[in-house]
């Protein structure tokens, strides 16, 4: 039995991510830092609710300590918890405010990924799926207008996109130094979630597409890479 991890499965593309690899055959655990939401999001699809804050050094590491003990093994962790920070131009954005978005987007996913290693590397074709976004492309950044079937809509987002970069940055240096584990960022497009108050043009099924796919491929894919429905998304 495959056991894989969601952090931020409570709703959006966490949650319908859950809900497909659960219908898949996997032991999914939906991590949330609201026990309320969280276990009614798991108990909805039949999945087991983890505990989970990201942002938490003691949090990960107790999480990591429950899966330890009731399963010894992690396959497949999907780093998808996110947010968007706050809404301003780059002028007045803050060191305090990216810092607070970087601490979900991009530390939490380190805390993460480090807290779980020893579990994935005892499981069977270990997965790292880095929920990334198109935003966070430099490619993309320096010339939206080339992409447009790819990003229809480019937000300019001092903190955000900057967050998902590096996001990516990571992901690939985790490639590197752990080869026996298959690390893979992914753009899931313009999906309706709370993110953006729903105004994407995707539903949360065709965006959550990518991300069951690369959290479906054990040891047979790519890595290191950033992949999009369509394809791979330039860095």
């Amino acid at each position: 039995m495959t056991t894989t991890l969601i952090t931020g499965a409570n709703k959006g593309l966490g949650h319908e991510t859950a809900r497909r690899l659960t219908e898949a055959g996997h032991t999914v655990l939906v991590g949330a830092r609201d026990p309320r939401r969280g276990r009614a999001a798991a108990e909805r699809i039949g999945a087991c609710f983890l505990p989970l804050d990201v942002t938490g050094e003691e949090s990960v590491l107790a999480a990591a300590e429950r899966v330890r003990e009731d399963f010894g093994h992690l396959d497949v962790l999907v780093n998808n918890a996110g947010i968007t920070g706050p809404r301003k131009e780059a002028a007045e954005l803050t060191a305090d405010d990216i810092r607070k978005l970087y601490d979900t987007n991009v530390f939490g996913a380190v805390r993460v990924t480090r807290a779980f290693l020893p579990l994935l590397r005892a499981g069977e074709s270990p997965t790292v799926v880095n929920v990334s976004s198109g935003l966070g492309s430099l490619a993309i950044a320096a010339e939206p207008e080339r992409f447009e079937s790819l990003l229809p809509v480019y937000y300019p987002s001092l903190g955000y996109n900057s967050s998902k970069a590096a996001l990516n940055m990571i992901t690939v240096q985790y490639a590197k130094a752990f080869p026996e584990i298959t690390f893979n960022a992914v753009d899931p497009g313009w999906t309706a979630t709370d993110l953006n108050d729903h105004r994407g043009v995707q539903t949360v099924e065709e965006g959550a597409e990518v991300i069951v796919r690369m959290a479906t491929l054990g040891g047979d894919g790519p890595t290191g890479g950033f992949f999009g429905n369509a394809g791979p998304v330039p860095w």
